[in-house]
């Protein structure tokens, strides 16, 4: 009964929300990528359950007990003078209500020379926004079904102007343990401001994440599919720069395929060796290679490629991520266990 209740609150929600993607709502950072292992994925994986404590601020249902004293640090050197941090922490109380998690996500976006519309300067400012999200998983009955959520508390100041928010995730994942195969569903920033920067109401960016993810009987290699941005269909725009001319100046705009549109919701990613000491982890998103691809030149956007090495109680991982020729990111973290 209780599932049924927490489905229809949530799909009642969806169908009021608008499809949203960037540029169309604000706290966008709320979909930044929240670790080096999801970023050396391709971005956003939603089904790994195991120690990895950073998974619950993407997928609350994968919030569990291996996670117990959990305590994870990350940062990446994003793009231009851009910087932001995730950390993450889980704590079991017991075996019978289960874990809870603590998690933050903050972005700093460097220093601005301000001016005025007279071109008079008006100093410097700054920009940063930070969520602090609480969640909790159950298992469903007796089922391989767990369902998850993460309440968020958001705080934004662009120069002068602040906001405040609050935001929840809701997710589902299925555990098929004997095919070590699970699948994920998550809904994502379903919220409101609570107070605004001028006066204007904005939306969140609200998102709906599908993905799967198994490891191979006979190969140490997990691989990840997820399908993102569900709620927005289609998610191509044409690019002005694919548009052709005919002899007589007539210009034909860029006709997106149902098939390049669905590679656009697509991300794949591989672990290999994804429970020893070394991990190697390759992603590719379609979409981020699509959008930020320079004509008629090979940069490889929408490449990651990462590593994790254990110490002990201490976990190391590193991302390197191609967006353009003149613009990559590095992502580093740290789980420490505190058992």
């Amino acid at each position: 009964m209780r599932l049924v209740v927490t489905f229809i609150i949530v799909f009642s929600g969806i169908a009021q929300v608008q499809a949203q993607l960037g540029g169309e709502s604000t706290y966008q950072f709320l979909n930044l990528m929240s670790s080096p292992r999801q970023a050396a994925l391709g971005g956003k994986v939603l089904t790994n359950v195991d120690y990895d404590v950073t998974q619950g601020l993407y997928n609350p249902a994968t919030i569990n007990v291996d996670m117990d004293n959990q305590l994870a640090i990350n940062y990446s050197s994003y793009l231009g003078d851009i910087r932001y941090g995730t950390a993450a922490y889980a704590y079991t109380v017991d075996r019978r209500t289960q874990t809870f998690h603590v998690g933050m996500t903050y972005v700093n976006y460097g220093s601005f020379d301000g001016y005025d519309e007279n071109g008079v300067s008006t100093g410097a400012f700054t920009g940063n926004e930070a969520a602090l999200s609480v969640g909790y998983a159950t298992q469903i009955g007796y089922s391989d079904f767990y369902v998850g959520t993460n309440i968020k508390f958001i705080t934004s100041k662009l120069e002068q102007y602040s906001s405040l928010g609050i935001a929840t995730d809701i997710g589902f994942i299925y555990i098929y343990e004997y095919l070590d195969f699970n699948a994920a569903l998550v809904v994502r920033n379903f919220g409101t401001q609570l107070s605004t920067y001028a006066g204007m109401k904005e939306s969140l960016p609200f998102e709906i994440d599908l993905g799967f993810s198994q490891t191979l009987e006979n190969v140490p290699i997990r691989w990840h599919l997820t399908f993102e941005n569900l709620q927005k269909w289609p998610i191509v725009s044409p690019n002005p720069a694919r548009s052709t001319t005919d002899l007589n100046g007539n210009q034909t705009e860029e006709k997106v395929s149902f098939i390049s549109d669905l590679f656009r919701h697509t991300i794949v990613g591989v672990e290999l060796f994804p429970e020893k000491g070394f991990n190697l982890r390759l992603g590719y998103s379609f979409r981020r290679a699509a959008e930020l691809k320079i004509l008629e030149q090979r940069n490889f956007s929408g490449l990651s490629l990462g590593i994790g090495i254990k110490f002990n109680n201490i976990r190391f991982s590193y991302t390197h991520a191609r967006y353009s020729s003149a613009a990559n990111t590095s992502f580093i973290g740290l789980q420490i266990n505190l058992q």
